[in-house]
């Protein structure tokens, strides 16, 4: 396990085996997937880890496993994200979060994201962060705009992994440049 990042109440580190049963439970809280076309299975969750800890070691990113520092308990992630799937704004790298929701409502993913972009301006030297999620989902629009990304009203798009007819196909597409980011 290696901190990345570690802010006033969060560490975002890399993944170890032993997170596979936590985080597979907060992917089956109903609240925590309501945006999501289905629950992972544990055989996604066993795939996911070792995928992001090698997306960290080729990009120096990765969505990070987060956790409460005081108790080093998982909450579930933050992090940035290569996107390459085929649309019209890839390939991008992506701000996301998926938090247990017992830790929702207390700043906790805007604090990790914050970081997140932090670390990905000044470290990584990212020229723009992207967001999205569905127009329901908005407790994340509300944090994409906590954080400084602005709506991109030309960026809406349909999920290219979703049929276009799907409930959750239409995303909202929020953006923040390096530039706005350092003014």
């Amino acid at each position: 396990m290696t901190t990345i990042i570690e802010t006033e109440r969060l560490i975002l580190r890399t993944w170890r085996k032993e997170d596979a049963d936590p985080y597979f439970q907060i992917n089956q809280d109903l609240k925590v997937i309501e945006f999501l076309p289905k629950a992972l299975i544990m055989e996604q969750v066993n795939d996911f880890i070792p995928a992001v800890n090698s997306h960290q070691d080729k990009h120096g990113y990765t969505l990070w496993a987060a956790c409460l520092k005081e108790t080093e308990e998982l909450m579930g992630f933050i992090g940035l994200n290569y996107t390459d799937w085929e649309s019209n704004f890839t390939p991008a790298v992506e701000v996301g979060w998926r938090l247990g929701s017992q830790y929702w409502g207390k700043g906790y993913a805007t604090e990790g994201a914050e970081a997140s972009l932090k670390y990905g301006f000044k470290k990584c030297c990212l020229k723009a962060i992207v967001s999205f999620t569905v127009p329901a989902n908005v407790r994340s629009l509300r944090i994409m705009e906590k954080i400084g990304l602005k709506r991109d009203l030309n960026g809406d798009f349909a999920h290219p992994k979703l049929a276009a007819d799907h409930k959750l196909s239409h995303h909202f597409m929020y953006r923040l440049s390096a530039d706005e980011y350092a003014k």
